[in-house]
């Protein structure tokens, strides 16, 4: 069974930084392409980073590049996510998911951006 679980987020000022991880057990960790996703209130599920099995591929969606960084730690099983410059559209609760099956996304850890 996949089990994801996220962690890190919490109440950040503009500007400021945070570090997501996410550590998932249940599969073959390595093998797999893993993403972020996030939901910002009263609004759908969104796509925010990939990468490669190995990590030789990174993607990002536009609103984010430049700011996150999306990095993995196979020995840990861990997925990671660096947010710098955050703003207050940033607010969401942010998922990892396996591939991009959003049905394998955990509890989620809630990012809020505000002074």
């Amino acid at each position: 069974e996949v089990q994801l679980v996220e962690s890190g987020g919490g109440l950040v000022q503009p500007g400021g930084s945070l570090r997501l991880s996410c550590v998932a057990s249940g599969f073959t960790f390595s093998r797999y392409v893993m993403s972020w996703v996030r939901q910002a209130p009263g609004k759908g599920l969104e796509w925010v980073s990939s990468i490669s099995s190995g990590g030789g591929s990174l993607r990002y969606a536009d609103s984010v590049k430049g700011r996150f960084t999306i990095s993995r730690d196979d020995a840990k099983n861990t997925l990671y996510l660096q947010m710098n410059s955050l703003s207050p559209e940033d607010t969401a609760v942010f998922y990892c998911v396996k591939e991009l099956d959003y049905g394998t996304r955990g509890q989620g850890t809630q990012v809020t951006v505000s002074s």
